[in-house]
């Protein structure tokens, strides 16, 4: 686009699989609407999880700052970005710079599009938790982003309300819903055979006929250390409280993760220690799942549309709205406490009938008529 044509120039900015998932609807209904562009540039935070996750949505950057290496470090993620974008800003000259939630990215590029006058959209604005170091960078990593952006996309109206409780302009606060609402409805209705044709070999493997599937998954840095050990005590009791019960963990790359995982867990004919799996497999996953159990936050909203209890893994949650609705129940990483709210959650089963508290799948669409109606320019 002409920077002087009518209409509305948007660079969305994403590292992450979780980015890529909640900000491929935004690109879509970018793309869709013809008084609108959209400029998509990877930082390439999360490079090996980020590019089949663009892929699947059929989302090509215009640039890559390819900035993942091994043992990286948040200084390092943080001081790519600062000197990676500024020339694409420059170069692209965007109305508006897009990005989402709370990655290390999203705070780098918030404060580039910052130092240079373009005004930042922050999609899923307002989640917060009491302690600004839980979870970590990430809380942080949000709320300073409220204070770079000009257009705060709630997901819920509990996000919206945190955001006015700290001061920030109510005529910038909208609440719009989750765009993973919207990416989930998608992929069943575009990508359906994909959810099948993905599934990796170990896990077509696994016997589930007749049997109840637990579903985990765990990584969270403030539970490591002995906090994790007893997680994954609780995980085992839960299977052998339930002889009908399978248990599926895709793990964690990271070696505190890996270590207590495969010595509580590994070696139990029915606790299948996977890789990380696809995003399509883990929605077949939630499709199958009886239970589910995690510290994701992704999953605590994506689980509600398939009716499937979830136990969230850590001892607060920015998403209470799944707690609220009787979806989710916080149990964190005590041993007893798992294993007593797992019992209750499989004793209770499914609930499809419960609707999704994070949305009806029109976030996305909100969002681009916002930033048309903020940010656009107008035909003379």
């Amino acid at each position: 686009m002409n920077p002087a044509k009518p209409g509305l120039h948007a660079m969305v900015v994403l590292g992450t699989r979780p980015e890529a998932i909640k900000l491929a609807p935004v690109i879509h209904a970018l793309a869709a609407d013809p008084r609108t562009r959209g400029t998509v540039i990877s930082t390439g935070q999360h490079k090996e999880m980020l590019h089949p996750m663009l892929k699947l949505f059929g989302v090509q950057p215009d640039a890559d700052l390819g900035l993942q290496r091994p043992d990286q470090t948040l200084e390092h993620i943080v001081g790519g970005v600062l000197q990676g974008l500024p020339p694409l800003l420059e170069q692209h000259a965007p109305d508006v710079l897009v990005v989402q939630g709370d990655t290390s990215t999203t705070f780098a590029a918030a404060l580039c599009a910052f130092f240079r006058n373009v005004p930042v959209v922050h999609v899923e604005a307002g989640l917060r938790t009491p302690d600004p170091r839980t979870p970590f960078p990430e809380e942080m990593n949000r709320r300073l982003t409220t204070r770079l952006a000009s257009l705060h996309l709630a997901p819920t109206p509990r996000a919206a309300e945190a955001l006015l409780r700290e001061g920030v302009d109510a005529a910038s606060v909208v609440m719009t819903g989750n765009t993973v609402v919207d990416a989930l409805q998608w992929l069943v209705s575009q990508r359906a055979d994909e959810l099948v044709a993905s599934l990796p070999p170990e896990l077509a493997a696994i016997d589930l006929d007749g049997r109840r599937l637990a579903v985990v998954t765990g990584h969270r840095r403030e539970s490591f250390g002995p906090p994790f050990h007893d997680l994954c005590g609780g995980l085992r009791d839960v299977v052998e409280d339930h002889p009908d019960l399978v248990m599926v963990y895709p793990v964690h790359l990271n070696p505190r993760v890996q270590a207590p995982v495969h010595e509580v867990l590994g070696r139990h004919d029915r606790i299948h220690l996977l890789p990380p799996v696809s995003y399509p497999t883990m929605i077949w996953l939630l499709q199958r799942a009886d239970l589910v159990l995690t510290d994701s936050g992704g999953i605590q909203e994506e689980a509600p549309s398939f009716g499937v209890p979830v136990l969230v893994l850590r001892e607060v949650t920015e998403r209470m709205e799944a707690v609220d609705a009787g979806v989710a129940t916080l149990v964190g990483t005590d041993r007893t406490r798992i294993r007593e709210e797992a019992r209750k959650r499989l004793a209770d089963g499914r609930r499809p009938d419960r609707s999704n508290p994070f949305g009806d799948g029109r976030a996305a669409q909100r969002a681009v008529e916002q930033m048309k109606k903020r940010f656009g320019r107008r035909q003379d």
